[in-house]
């Protein structure tokens, strides 16, 4: 079965403009370049959407439409999204269909709730979210992509007593919790999982005798919710820097980490044997 537990979308648009000179200019991890061949401007739209971006030509009057109106923004951002992920679905639909691999993906706090329509038309990719699902079988999973609130003010952010109850209703449900996966975005707080950087203010990270500060940024209810049932198996997100495995009780928690920015898949191949992980790695790619 494969996983992919939140925060599916990129991040910016980046727009590559049609200069009435015949050359394109975009501006992209804070470098303006200037493109003067088609072969150019392919090769460019393909590394920005590798990392994860979404490229969008247009012209100067298009530029200057979408500068000057931040809704117009808002909705190019959302279409971009959803036709990023309908084509990676369409994708593993192809690639998975008849192998008997099961695949869920599912929201996280920093994915528009104007994308839930494309997470759930999958005939194929199953969006587990805020549900119980069987898994490989004979394994239940329950999944929430909420998040504790954050200084980013994400879309997807409750309080703690939230959060508490959502993952109680679902754990209610669950027949077996020694056989259980927790698939909760947020990490457990105070863990090596979720470590982050410090923010003040003004969103910018607090150095201190020139080292960055970091601070606990995970939840207490899943923190408390792993504690009191024990499930076999807990997967977390969330904080892209903090990779990271730990025991709490008899429960295995993993967090592959993120760096899809410079191209790298993170990730974690885990192998269960009735009420046990067998094996575990954090992988990368």
């Amino acid at each position: 079965m494969l996983i992919l537990g939140g925060d599916v979308t990129g991040k910016m648009i980046v727009p590559v403009i049609e200069r009435s000179n015949g050359v394109w200019n975009a501006e992209f991890v804070g470098k303006r370049v200037e493109l003067k061949s088609r072969k150019e401007v392919d090769d460019f739209i393909k590394g920005v959407g590798d990392s994860g971006a979404y490229p969008y030509e247009t012209n100067s009057e298009g530029f200057a439409k979408l500068s000057a109106d931040a809704k117009l923004v808002k909705e190019l951002f959302v279409r971009l999204m959803k036709e990023s992920l309908q084509r990676w679905f369409a994708l593993a639909e192809e690639r998975l269909k008849g192998t008997g691999a099961q695949c869920f993906v599912s929201p996280g706090n920093d994915d528009f709730f104007e994308l839930d329509e494309v997470f759930n038309s999958s005939s194929f990719v199953v969006n587990p979210e805020e549900k119980v699902v069987e898994v490989a079988g004979s394994y239940e999973m329950i999944t929430l992509g909420y998040a504790n609130h954050t200084p980013w003010n994400s879309p997807r952010e409750v309080d703690e007593s939230v959060l508490e109850s959502k993952i109680e209703a679902m754990a209610a449900q669950v027949k077996e919790m020694k056989k259980a996966v927790f698939n909760l975005h947020v990490p457990p707080i105070g863990t090596v999982l979720d470590q982050a950087p410090k923010i003040d203010s003004d969103l910018k990270p607090v150095v201190k005798g020139g080292n960055l500060m970091m601070t606990d940024a995970g939840s207490t209810a899943v923190t408390n919710a792993v504690t009191k049932y024990q499930p076999m198996l807990g997967l977390h997100g969330h904080i892209h820097e903090s990779r990271g495995m730990v025991k709490l009780g008899r429960t295995l928690c993993l967090n592959p980490g993120s760096e899809y920015n410079t191209g790298i898949l993170r990730g974690a191949l885990c192998e269960l044997d009735g009420d046990k992980v067998k094996s575990h790695v954090l992988t990368s790619g």
